[in-house]
Protein backbone atom coordinates (compact mmCIF):
# COMPACT_ATOMS: atom_id res chain seq x y z
CA UNK A 1 0.00 0.00 0.00
CA UNK A 2 1.59 3.36 -0.80
CA UNK A 3 2.75 5.37 1.58
CA UNK A 4 0.01 8.45 1.01
CA UNK A 5 -2.89 6.04 1.01
CA UNK A 6 -1.46 4.47 4.85
CA UNK A 7 -1.36 8.82 6.17
CA UNK A 8 -4.92 9.33 4.36
CA UNK A 9 -6.49 6.65 6.46
CA UNK A 10 -4.32 7.46 9.75
CA UNK A 11 -5.55 11.16 9.57
CA UNK A 12 -9.39 9.93 8.79
CA UNK A 13 -9.72 7.43 11.39
CA UNK A 14 -8.04 10.12 14.31
CA UNK A 15 -10.71 12.64 12.66
CA UNK A 16 -13.41 10.03 13.06
CA UNK A 17 -12.19 9.34 16.74
CA UNK A 18 -11.73 12.82 18.07
CA UNK A 19 -14.96 13.52 16.25
CA UNK A 20 -17.04 10.92 18.11
CA UNK A 21 -14.86 11.72 21.64
CA UNK A 22 -15.80 15.02 20.97
CA UNK A 23 -19.79 13.62 19.80
CA UNK A 24 -20.25 12.02 23.16
CA UNK A 25 -19.09 14.78 25.08
CA UNK A 26 -21.41 17.33 24.02
CA UNK A 27 -24.15 14.53 24.54
CA UNK A 28 -22.81 13.94 27.92
CA UNK A 29 -22.86 17.20 29.00
CA UNK A 30 -26.45 17.92 27.53
CA UNK A 31 -27.72 14.99 29.07
CA UNK A 32 -26.73 15.70 32.10
CA UNK A 33 -28.08 19.65 32.18
CA UNK A 34 -31.16 17.72 30.99
CA UNK A 35 -31.31 15.41 34.55
CA UNK A 36 -30.84 18.78 36.32
CA UNK A 37 -33.36 20.42 34.74
CA UNK A 38 -35.49 17.27 35.53
CA UNK A 39 -34.78 17.47 38.77
CA UNK A 40 -35.73 20.73 39.55
CA UNK A 41 -39.06 20.78 38.02
CA UNK A 42 -39.72 17.01 39.84
CA UNK A 43 -38.93 19.42 43.00
CA UNK A 44 -41.09 22.19 42.19
CA UNK A 45 -43.59 20.25 41.26
CA UNK A 46 -43.50 18.44 45.08
CA UNK A 47 -43.63 21.47 46.19
CA UNK A 48 -47.16 22.90 44.56
CA UNK A 49 -48.49 19.43 44.94
CA UNK A 50 -48.42 19.43 48.82
CA UNK A 51 -50.18 22.81 48.88
CA UNK A 52 -53.80 23.58 49.16
CA UNK A 53 -54.96 24.99 46.18
CA UNK A 54 -58.39 27.42 45.88
CA UNK A 55 -60.01 29.69 43.55
CA UNK A 56 -59.94 33.21 44.14
CA UNK A 57 -63.07 33.30 45.78
CA UNK A 58 -62.08 30.92 48.44
CA UNK A 59 -58.90 33.06 49.10
CA UNK A 60 -60.08 36.37 49.20
CA UNK A 61 -62.76 34.49 51.55
CA UNK A 62 -59.98 32.84 53.52
CA UNK A 63 -57.33 36.27 53.72
CA UNK A 64 -60.46 38.35 54.74
CA UNK A 65 -61.67 35.88 57.95
CA UNK A 66 -57.78 35.49 58.73
CA UNK A 67 -56.63 38.73 58.79
CA UNK A 68 -59.45 40.80 59.83
CA UNK A 69 -58.09 43.56 61.86
CA UNK A 70 -55.42 41.81 63.52
CA UNK A 71 -52.22 43.37 61.96
CA UNK A 72 -49.52 41.51 64.15
CA UNK A 73 -50.98 38.54 62.84
CA UNK A 74 -52.01 39.73 59.14
CA UNK A 75 -47.89 40.32 58.73
CA UNK A 76 -46.81 36.79 60.48
CA UNK A 77 -49.13 35.07 58.19
CA UNK A 78 -48.14 37.06 54.98
CA UNK A 79 -45.26 35.25 54.12
CA UNK A 80 -42.23 35.40 51.33
CA UNK A 81 -43.23 33.10 48.56
CA UNK A 82 -43.94 32.84 45.14
CA UNK A 83 -47.52 31.47 43.64
CA UNK A 84 -49.01 29.86 41.00
CA UNK A 85 -52.29 31.45 39.67
CA UNK A 86 -53.63 28.63 37.22
CA UNK A 87 -56.56 29.64 34.53
CA UNK A 88 -58.53 26.66 34.03
CA UNK A 89 -60.41 28.03 31.12
CA UNK A 90 -57.16 28.92 29.04
CA UNK A 91 -54.96 26.11 30.46
CA UNK A 92 -52.55 28.94 31.10
CA UNK A 93 -50.15 29.69 34.54
CA UNK A 94 -48.87 32.69 35.55
CA UNK A 95 -46.16 32.46 38.44
CA UNK A 96 -45.02 35.20 40.63
CA UNK A 97 -43.49 36.22 43.46
CA UNK A 98 -44.18 38.39 47.22
CA UNK A 99 -42.47 39.56 50.04
CA UNK A 100 -45.74 39.59 51.46
CA UNK A 101 -47.29 36.91 49.05
CA UNK A 102 -51.05 37.10 50.43
CA UNK A 103 -51.00 40.76 49.80
CA UNK A 104 -49.47 40.12 46.46
CA UNK A 105 -51.75 37.62 44.94
CA UNK A 106 -54.62 39.94 45.66
CA UNK A 107 -53.53 42.19 43.90
CA UNK A 108 -53.88 40.26 41.16
CA UNK A 109 -57.82 39.40 41.41
CA UNK A 110 -58.24 43.27 42.43
CA UNK A 111 -56.86 44.80 39.05
CA UNK A 112 -53.27 45.85 40.56
CA UNK A 113 -51.66 42.77 39.80
CA UNK A 114 -51.15 41.52 35.93
CA UNK A 115 -53.38 42.69 33.54
CA UNK A 116 -53.87 40.08 31.43
CA UNK A 117 -54.41 37.83 34.54
CA UNK A 118 -56.99 40.56 35.86
CA UNK A 119 -58.79 40.87 32.56
CA UNK A 120 -59.66 37.27 32.16
CA UNK A 121 -60.39 36.53 35.68
CA UNK A 122 -63.00 39.62 35.84
CA UNK A 123 -64.50 38.19 32.38
CA UNK A 124 -65.62 35.00 34.03
CA UNK A 125 -62.34 32.57 33.51
CA UNK A 126 -62.15 30.06 36.34
CA UNK A 127 -58.74 30.17 38.27
CA UNK A 128 -56.89 28.33 40.95
CA UNK A 129 -54.24 29.20 43.59
CA UNK A 130 -51.13 27.72 45.10
CA UNK A 131 -48.58 28.91 47.49
CA UNK A 132 -45.46 27.43 48.04
CA UNK A 133 -43.28 29.39 50.80
CA UNK A 134 -39.96 30.15 50.59
CA UNK A 135 -39.37 28.97 54.12
CA UNK A 136 -39.14 25.20 53.81
CA UNK A 137 -38.68 25.25 49.93
CA UNK A 138 -35.18 24.53 49.77
CA UNK A 139 -34.23 27.70 48.30
CA UNK A 140 -31.93 30.47 49.44
CA UNK A 141 -33.86 33.56 47.49
CA UNK A 142 -37.45 34.35 46.03
CA UNK A 143 -35.87 34.53 42.67
CA UNK A 144 -34.39 31.28 42.14
CA UNK A 145 -37.66 29.71 43.33
CA UNK A 146 -39.66 31.96 40.90
CA UNK A 147 -37.58 30.95 38.08
CA UNK A 148 -37.45 27.51 38.76
CA UNK A 149 -41.37 27.88 38.92
CA UNK A 150 -42.10 29.41 35.39
CA UNK A 151 -39.61 27.33 33.64
CA UNK A 152 -41.11 23.93 35.88
CA UNK A 153 -45.18 25.32 34.21
CA UNK A 154 -44.01 26.70 31.09
CA UNK A 155 -45.52 30.24 32.16
CA UNK A 156 -43.15 32.29 30.15
CA UNK A 157 -43.26 30.26 27.00
CA UNK A 158 -47.37 29.37 27.00
CA UNK A 159 -48.34 31.74 29.98
CA UNK A 160 -49.00 34.80 31.12
CA UNK A 161 -45.39 35.32 32.30
CA UNK A 162 -43.07 38.08 30.04
CA UNK A 163 -40.11 37.12 31.42
CA UNK A 164 -38.21 33.87 32.28
CA UNK A 165 -37.77 35.12 36.34
CA UNK A 166 -35.43 37.49 37.67
CA UNK A 167 -31.74 37.36 38.43
CA UNK A 168 -30.34 36.50 41.52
Amino acid sequence: MPKETIIALLVIAVTVVAAYGFYRLRTRKRRKEREKQQKIKQKVKKLSKTKAELTPQEFIKLRAQTFGGDRRRHNRLNFEGVYVLFNVTKSMYYVGQGKKVLDRVNMHFTGKGNGDVYADYKYGDEFTIKIIGLKHSGYRSLNALERDTIATFEAYAKGYNKTKGNKD
